[in-house]
Protein backbone atom coordinates (compact mmCIF):
# COMPACT_ATOMS: atom_id res chain seq x y z
CA UNK A 1 0.00 0.00 0.00
CA UNK A 2 3.30 2.38 0.25
CA UNK A 3 3.96 4.91 -2.16
CA UNK A 4 5.97 3.92 -5.56
CA UNK A 5 7.80 6.57 -6.81
CA UNK A 6 5.65 9.01 -8.88
CA UNK A 7 3.82 8.14 -12.27
CA UNK A 8 3.92 10.16 -14.98
CA UNK A 9 0.62 8.69 -16.30
CA UNK A 10 -1.23 12.06 -15.68
CA UNK A 11 -1.20 13.01 -19.54
CA UNK A 12 -4.72 13.18 -20.36
CA UNK A 13 -6.01 16.87 -21.35
CA UNK A 14 -9.19 15.98 -19.63
CA UNK A 15 -7.70 16.04 -16.00
CA UNK A 16 -5.33 19.24 -17.26
CA UNK A 17 -8.11 20.80 -18.04
CA UNK A 18 -10.03 20.38 -14.58
CA UNK A 19 -7.20 21.52 -12.51
CA UNK A 20 -7.23 24.92 -14.52
CA UNK A 21 -11.30 25.31 -12.82
CA UNK A 22 -10.77 27.65 -10.35
CA UNK A 23 -13.59 29.66 -8.39
CA UNK A 24 -16.19 27.09 -8.24
CA UNK A 25 -16.88 24.58 -5.32
CA UNK A 26 -17.21 24.71 -1.87
CA UNK A 27 -13.58 24.46 0.47
CA UNK A 28 -13.37 21.30 2.30
CA UNK A 29 -15.62 19.22 0.51
CA UNK A 30 -17.35 17.94 -2.77
CA UNK A 31 -20.21 20.49 -2.87
CA UNK A 32 -20.00 22.90 -5.82
CA UNK A 33 -21.81 25.97 -7.10
CA UNK A 34 -23.81 28.55 -5.65
CA UNK A 35 -26.93 28.75 -2.89
CA UNK A 36 -29.19 30.03 -5.82
CA UNK A 37 -32.42 27.91 -6.43
CA UNK A 38 -33.30 26.73 -9.95
CA UNK A 39 -37.14 26.07 -10.23
CA UNK A 40 -36.61 24.87 -14.19
CA UNK A 41 -34.44 21.89 -16.00
CA UNK A 42 -32.03 22.41 -17.51
CA UNK A 43 -31.20 21.81 -21.41
CA UNK A 44 -29.49 19.26 -23.31
CA UNK A 45 -31.30 16.45 -23.05
CA UNK A 46 -35.13 15.56 -21.97
CA UNK A 47 -34.71 12.63 -19.84
CA UNK A 48 -32.18 11.02 -17.37
CA UNK A 49 -29.74 9.16 -19.66
CA UNK A 50 -29.13 5.04 -19.29
CA UNK A 51 -26.84 4.27 -16.49
CA UNK A 52 -23.13 2.95 -17.57
CA UNK A 53 -21.74 0.12 -16.15
CA UNK A 54 -18.18 -0.04 -14.52
CA UNK A 55 -16.73 2.99 -12.16
CA UNK A 56 -17.99 6.18 -12.50
CA UNK A 57 -17.03 9.61 -10.91
CA UNK A 58 -19.29 10.82 -9.09
CA UNK A 59 -19.52 14.42 -7.48
CA UNK A 60 -21.55 15.20 -4.53
CA UNK A 61 -22.93 18.22 -5.41
CA UNK A 62 -26.29 20.62 -4.36
CA UNK A 63 -30.03 19.83 -4.57
CA UNK A 64 -30.48 22.86 -5.49
CA UNK A 65 -28.20 23.68 -8.39
CA UNK A 66 -27.36 26.90 -10.46
CA UNK A 67 -26.83 26.98 -13.84
CA UNK A 68 -22.94 26.93 -13.20
CA UNK A 69 -23.26 24.56 -10.73
CA UNK A 70 -24.16 22.38 -14.17
CA UNK A 71 -21.86 23.52 -16.45
CA UNK A 72 -19.13 23.02 -14.20
CA UNK A 73 -19.34 19.19 -13.98
CA UNK A 74 -20.65 19.05 -17.30
CA UNK A 75 -17.09 20.46 -18.04
CA UNK A 76 -15.03 18.06 -15.84
CA UNK A 77 -17.14 15.66 -17.99
CA UNK A 78 -19.53 13.39 -15.45
CA UNK A 79 -22.49 12.28 -15.98
CA UNK A 80 -23.04 10.91 -12.04
CA UNK A 81 -24.36 12.88 -8.90
CA UNK A 82 -24.92 11.97 -5.55
CA UNK A 83 -27.14 14.15 -3.28
CA UNK A 84 -27.91 15.11 0.41
CA UNK A 85 -31.15 16.25 2.11
CA UNK A 86 -32.72 16.40 5.51
CA UNK A 87 -36.19 15.99 7.11
CA UNK A 88 -37.41 19.37 5.51
CA UNK A 89 -36.95 18.25 1.92
CA UNK A 90 -37.02 13.99 2.82
CA UNK A 91 -39.84 13.00 0.20
CA UNK A 92 -40.51 11.22 -2.61
CA UNK A 93 -41.53 14.26 -4.67
CA UNK A 94 -38.80 16.36 -3.75
CA UNK A 95 -36.56 13.48 -4.37
CA UNK A 96 -37.74 12.84 -8.38
CA UNK A 97 -37.83 16.65 -8.71
CA UNK A 98 -33.98 16.34 -8.35
CA UNK A 99 -33.42 13.51 -10.24
CA UNK A 100 -35.73 15.66 -12.76
CA UNK A 101 -33.49 18.76 -13.08
CA UNK A 102 -30.25 17.15 -13.53
CA UNK A 103 -31.81 14.40 -15.90
CA UNK A 104 -32.79 17.18 -18.16
CA UNK A 105 -28.77 17.82 -18.12
CA UNK A 106 -27.69 14.64 -18.80
CA UNK A 107 -27.07 13.79 -15.39
CA UNK A 108 -27.98 10.53 -13.12
CA UNK A 109 -28.61 10.80 -9.81
CA UNK A 110 -27.14 7.33 -8.21
CA UNK A 111 -27.30 8.37 -4.68
CA UNK A 112 -29.49 10.20 -2.43
CA UNK A 113 -29.00 10.43 1.66
CA UNK A 114 -30.96 12.06 4.21
CA UNK A 115 -28.95 13.65 7.23
CA UNK A 116 -31.94 13.13 9.67
CA UNK A 117 -31.59 9.43 9.55
CA UNK A 118 -28.16 9.13 9.04
CA UNK A 119 -25.61 7.92 11.86
CA UNK A 120 -28.22 8.81 14.81
CA UNK A 121 -27.62 8.03 18.34
CA UNK A 122 -30.90 7.35 18.95
CA UNK A 123 -30.94 4.13 16.43
CA UNK A 124 -27.30 3.20 17.49
CA UNK A 125 -27.91 3.29 21.39
CA UNK A 126 -31.13 2.65 21.62
CA UNK A 127 -31.72 6.12 23.18
CA UNK A 128 -35.28 7.60 23.73
CA UNK A 129 -37.49 7.91 19.63
CA UNK A 130 -35.69 4.92 18.52
CA UNK A 131 -38.61 3.49 17.09
CA UNK A 132 -39.40 6.79 15.55
CA UNK A 133 -36.19 7.33 13.82
CA UNK A 134 -36.53 3.92 12.12
CA UNK A 135 -39.46 4.62 11.12
CA UNK A 136 -38.09 7.89 9.55
CA UNK A 137 -35.95 5.58 7.96
CA UNK A 138 -37.68 3.32 6.72
CA UNK A 139 -40.24 6.37 4.91
CA UNK A 140 -36.32 7.51 3.30
CA UNK A 141 -36.28 3.98 1.56
CA UNK A 142 -40.13 3.73 0.27
CA UNK A 143 -39.33 7.62 -0.80
CA UNK A 144 -36.35 6.50 -2.72
CA UNK A 145 -37.76 3.23 -4.26
CA UNK A 146 -40.97 5.91 -5.16
CA UNK A 147 -38.32 8.43 -7.02
CA UNK A 148 -36.52 5.62 -8.59
CA UNK A 149 -33.25 6.22 -6.81
CA UNK A 150 -31.83 3.14 -5.98
CA UNK A 151 -28.81 3.99 -3.41
CA UNK A 152 -28.42 5.68 -0.05
CA UNK A 153 -25.03 6.10 2.13
CA UNK A 154 -25.79 5.37 5.80
CA UNK A 155 -24.04 5.72 8.85
CA UNK A 156 -24.48 4.02 12.48
CA UNK A 157 -21.08 5.46 14.59
CA UNK A 158 -23.20 6.13 18.07
CA UNK A 159 -21.28 9.42 18.56
CA UNK A 160 -20.43 10.52 15.14
CA UNK A 161 -17.49 11.93 13.48
CA UNK A 162 -14.65 13.28 15.08
CA UNK A 163 -11.62 15.91 14.57
CA UNK A 164 -9.14 17.69 16.63
CA UNK A 165 -9.30 20.85 14.71
CA UNK A 166 -7.55 21.26 11.20
CA UNK A 167 -4.05 21.11 10.66
CA UNK A 168 -2.07 22.17 7.18
CA UNK A 169 -0.97 19.51 3.73
CA UNK A 170 0.67 20.26 1.25
CA UNK A 171 1.16 23.71 0.61
CA UNK A 172 -0.05 25.05 3.34
CA UNK A 173 -3.56 23.75 2.69
CA UNK A 174 -6.12 23.12 5.39
CA UNK A 175 -7.01 19.85 6.51
CA UNK A 176 -9.41 17.51 8.44
CA UNK A 177 -6.79 16.31 11.31
CA UNK A 178 -7.14 13.73 14.53
CA UNK A 179 -4.74 13.22 17.17
CA UNK A 180 -6.23 10.88 19.71
CA UNK A 181 -3.45 12.09 22.01
CA UNK A 182 -5.75 15.63 22.55
CA UNK A 183 -8.76 13.63 23.09
CA UNK A 184 -7.68 12.95 26.98
CA UNK A 185 -8.39 16.89 27.65
CA UNK A 186 -9.97 18.46 24.33
CA UNK A 187 -12.49 16.43 23.52
CA UNK A 188 -13.46 16.46 19.98
CA UNK A 189 -15.33 18.39 17.40
CA UNK A 190 -18.26 16.21 15.63
CA UNK A 191 -17.91 17.07 11.65
CA UNK A 192 -21.34 18.17 11.43
CA UNK A 193 -21.12 20.83 14.47
CA UNK A 194 -22.14 19.42 17.53
CA UNK A 195 -19.52 18.56 20.14
CA UNK A 196 -18.99 15.48 22.01
CA UNK A 197 -16.87 15.03 24.65
CA UNK A 198 -14.52 12.63 26.83
CA UNK A 199 -13.99 10.77 28.60
CA UNK A 200 -18.05 9.37 28.52
CA UNK A 201 -19.99 11.48 25.01
CA UNK A 202 -23.08 10.03 26.67
CA UNK A 203 -22.90 9.84 30.32
CA UNK A 204 -22.12 6.01 30.57
CA UNK A 205 -19.78 3.26 28.78
CA UNK A 206 -21.55 1.05 26.51
CA UNK A 207 -21.37 -2.38 25.94
CA UNK A 208 -20.60 -4.06 22.91
CA UNK A 209 -23.18 -6.49 23.25
CA UNK A 210 -25.54 -3.52 23.32
CA UNK A 211 -24.24 -2.43 19.95
CA UNK A 212 -24.26 -5.10 18.37
CA UNK A 213 -28.05 -5.40 19.51
CA UNK A 214 -29.15 -2.00 18.42
CA UNK A 215 -27.55 -2.83 14.85
CA UNK A 216 -29.30 -5.86 14.40
CA UNK A 217 -32.67 -4.60 16.03
CA UNK A 218 -32.59 -1.62 13.34
CA UNK A 219 -30.70 -3.59 9.85
CA UNK A 220 -33.55 -6.49 10.50
CA UNK A 221 -36.36 -3.54 9.57
CA UNK A 222 -34.50 -1.72 7.49
CA UNK A 223 -32.99 -4.53 4.77
CA UNK A 224 -36.62 -6.24 3.96
CA UNK A 225 -37.97 -2.25 2.97
CA UNK A 226 -34.98 -1.57 1.00
CA UNK A 227 -35.59 -4.90 -0.84
CA UNK A 228 -39.28 -4.21 -1.48
CA UNK A 229 -37.83 -0.52 -3.11
CA UNK A 230 -34.90 -1.55 -5.36
CA UNK A 231 -32.71 0.65 -2.51
CA UNK A 232 -29.47 -0.28 -1.94
CA UNK A 233 -27.40 0.81 1.62
CA UNK A 234 -24.24 1.23 2.01
CA UNK A 235 -22.78 1.38 5.61
CA UNK A 236 -19.85 4.21 6.17
CA UNK A 237 -17.13 2.88 8.11
CA UNK A 238 -16.76 4.16 11.61
CA UNK A 239 -14.41 7.76 11.54
CA UNK A 240 -12.00 7.57 13.31
CA UNK A 241 -11.76 4.01 12.99
CA UNK A 242 -10.60 3.10 16.79
CA UNK A 243 -12.34 -0.07 19.41
CA UNK A 244 -13.69 2.78 21.50
CA UNK A 245 -14.25 5.72 21.88
CA UNK A 246 -16.01 8.29 24.75
CA UNK A 247 -17.46 5.19 26.20
CA UNK A 248 -18.89 4.05 23.21
CA UNK A 249 -17.74 0.57 21.42
CA UNK A 250 -16.91 0.96 18.07
CA UNK A 251 -16.77 -2.49 17.37
CA UNK A 252 -19.27 -3.08 13.97
CA UNK A 253 -17.83 -0.82 11.19
CA UNK A 254 -14.56 0.11 12.64
CA UNK A 255 -12.54 -3.14 11.23
CA UNK A 256 -13.28 -6.37 8.44
CA UNK A 257 -14.43 -8.79 10.50
CA UNK A 258 -17.25 -6.28 12.03
CA UNK A 259 -18.21 -5.39 8.30
CA UNK A 260 -17.91 -9.72 8.13
CA UNK A 261 -20.65 -9.90 11.15
CA UNK A 262 -22.90 -6.80 10.11
CA UNK A 263 -23.22 -7.99 6.80
CA UNK A 264 -24.41 -11.92 7.85
CA UNK A 265 -27.17 -10.77 9.71
CA UNK A 266 -28.48 -8.12 7.12
CA UNK A 267 -27.96 -10.97 4.93
CA UNK A 268 -29.17 -9.13 2.10
CA UNK A 269 -28.21 -8.21 -1.36
CA UNK A 270 -29.43 -4.91 -0.51
CA UNK A 271 -27.20 -3.83 2.42
CA UNK A 272 -23.68 -3.42 1.70
CA UNK A 273 -20.74 -1.02 2.32
CA UNK A 274 -19.95 2.53 1.42
CA UNK A 275 -15.94 2.07 1.68
CA UNK A 276 -14.61 4.75 2.67
CA UNK A 277 -11.00 4.78 1.51
CA UNK A 278 -9.56 7.18 3.81
CA UNK A 279 -11.56 5.82 6.94
CA UNK A 280 -9.68 2.30 6.18
CA UNK A 281 -6.22 4.26 5.54
CA UNK A 282 -6.98 5.94 9.56
CA UNK A 283 -7.21 2.64 11.31
CA UNK A 284 -4.63 1.08 9.59
CA UNK A 285 -3.65 -2.88 11.17
CA UNK A 286 -6.24 -1.88 13.39
CA UNK A 287 -8.97 -2.49 10.49
CA UNK A 288 -7.78 -6.20 10.29
CA UNK A 289 -7.44 -6.40 6.27
CA UNK A 290 -5.68 -3.54 4.60
CA UNK A 291 -7.83 -1.54 1.54
CA UNK A 292 -7.16 -4.02 -1.43
CA UNK A 293 -7.68 -7.21 0.65
CA UNK A 294 -11.44 -5.26 1.66
CA UNK A 295 -12.37 -4.77 -1.74
CA UNK A 296 -10.96 -8.27 -3.37
CA UNK A 297 -13.30 -9.92 -0.51
CA UNK A 298 -16.03 -7.53 -0.31
CA UNK A 299 -16.29 -6.89 -4.00
CA UNK A 300 -16.06 -10.11 -5.17
CA UNK A 301 -19.62 -10.74 -3.06
CA UNK A 302 -20.68 -7.69 -4.79
CA UNK A 303 -21.14 -5.89 -1.40
CA UNK A 304 -19.27 -2.97 -2.30
CA UNK A 305 -21.85 -0.16 -3.63
CA UNK A 306 -20.24 3.35 -3.18
CA UNK A 307 -16.32 3.76 -2.60
CA UNK A 308 -15.47 7.49 -0.70
CA UNK A 309 -11.51 8.08 -2.44
CA UNK A 310 -9.54 9.45 0.08
CA UNK A 311 -5.95 9.90 1.42
CA UNK A 312 -4.49 10.63 4.66
CA UNK A 313 -0.62 11.10 5.78
CA UNK A 314 -0.03 8.15 8.37
CA UNK A 315 -2.67 5.81 10.14
CA UNK A 316 -3.75 6.70 13.61
CA UNK A 317 -2.88 7.62 16.40
CA UNK A 318 -2.45 10.84 14.89
CA UNK A 319 -3.66 11.59 11.09
CA UNK A 320 -3.85 14.47 8.55
CA UNK A 321 -6.24 13.86 5.66
CA UNK A 322 -4.09 15.07 2.48
CA UNK A 323 -4.58 15.46 -1.51
CA UNK A 324 -4.98 12.26 -3.38
CA UNK A 325 -1.50 12.08 -4.67
CA UNK A 326 0.15 12.76 -1.82
CA UNK A 327 -0.94 10.22 1.02
CA UNK A 328 0.49 7.26 2.43
CA UNK A 329 -1.58 5.13 0.30
CA UNK A 330 -1.11 4.05 -3.62
CA UNK A 331 -4.25 5.44 -4.97
CA UNK A 332 -3.82 3.74 -8.38
CA UNK A 333 -3.50 0.11 -7.00
CA UNK A 334 -6.78 0.58 -4.87
CA UNK A 335 -8.36 1.66 -8.45
CA UNK A 336 -7.14 -1.20 -10.05
CA UNK A 337 -8.15 -3.30 -7.14
CA UNK A 338 -11.58 -2.17 -7.80
CA UNK A 339 -11.43 -3.02 -11.63
CA UNK A 340 -10.24 -6.75 -10.74
CA UNK A 341 -13.31 -7.44 -9.22
CA UNK A 342 -15.73 -5.57 -11.63
CA UNK A 343 -17.15 -2.85 -9.08
CA UNK A 344 -19.78 -1.32 -10.96
CA UNK A 345 -20.69 1.57 -8.44
CA UNK A 346 -19.57 5.34 -8.25
CA UNK A 347 -16.64 6.95 -6.55
CA UNK A 348 -16.28 10.33 -5.60
CA UNK A 349 -13.94 12.62 -3.51
CA UNK A 350 -14.72 14.21 -0.20
CA UNK A 351 -13.40 15.81 2.63
CA UNK A 352 -11.05 17.48 0.00
CA UNK A 353 -8.11 20.41 1.28
CA UNK A 354 -9.03 23.46 1.64
CA UNK A 355 -7.35 25.04 -1.76
CA UNK A 356 -6.47 28.88 -2.81
CA UNK A 357 -9.72 29.82 -5.49
CA UNK A 358 -11.46 26.73 -4.13
CA UNK A 359 -10.56 24.69 -6.68
CA UNK A 360 -9.90 21.48 -4.74
CA UNK A 361 -13.18 19.68 -6.35
CA UNK A 362 -10.71 20.40 -9.42
CA UNK A 363 -7.66 19.06 -8.97
CA UNK A 364 -9.22 15.57 -7.46
CA UNK A 365 -11.79 15.35 -10.40
CA UNK A 366 -9.10 15.56 -12.59
CA UNK A 367 -7.05 13.24 -11.08
CA UNK A 368 -9.42 10.43 -10.58
CA UNK A 369 -9.99 10.69 -14.17
CA UNK A 370 -6.55 10.16 -15.28
CA UNK A 371 -6.03 6.87 -12.87
CA UNK A 372 -9.53 5.95 -14.26
CA UNK A 373 -8.44 6.17 -17.71
CA UNK A 374 -5.31 4.43 -17.03
CA UNK A 375 -6.44 1.54 -15.01
CA UNK A 376 -9.52 1.12 -18.22
CA UNK A 377 -6.92 1.47 -20.54
CA UNK A 378 -4.97 -1.15 -19.07
CA UNK A 379 -7.58 -3.64 -19.01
Amino acid sequence: MMKENRRDFIKKSSALTALTLTGVGTAGTAMIGCTDRVETPFKSVEKTPPVKSGMKIALQARTEPTEEDIAFIQQMGLDQVVLWTDASKASAEYYASRKKIYGAAGINVFGFGNRSVHNQDSITLNLPGRDEKIEEYLSHLRNLGKADIAYTTYAHMGNGIWNTGRETTRGGASARALDLAKLETDGAGHWDGELYKTPLSHGRAYTQDEIWANYEYFIRKAAPVAEKEGVHIGIHPDDPPVPELAGIPRCIFSSFDGYKRALEIADSPNVGICLCVGCWLEGGTLMGKDVLETIDYFGRKKKIFKVHFRNVDQPLPHFVESFLDDGYADMYKILKALKKVDFNGVFIADHIPRMVNNSGTAFSVGYMKGLLERVIAEG
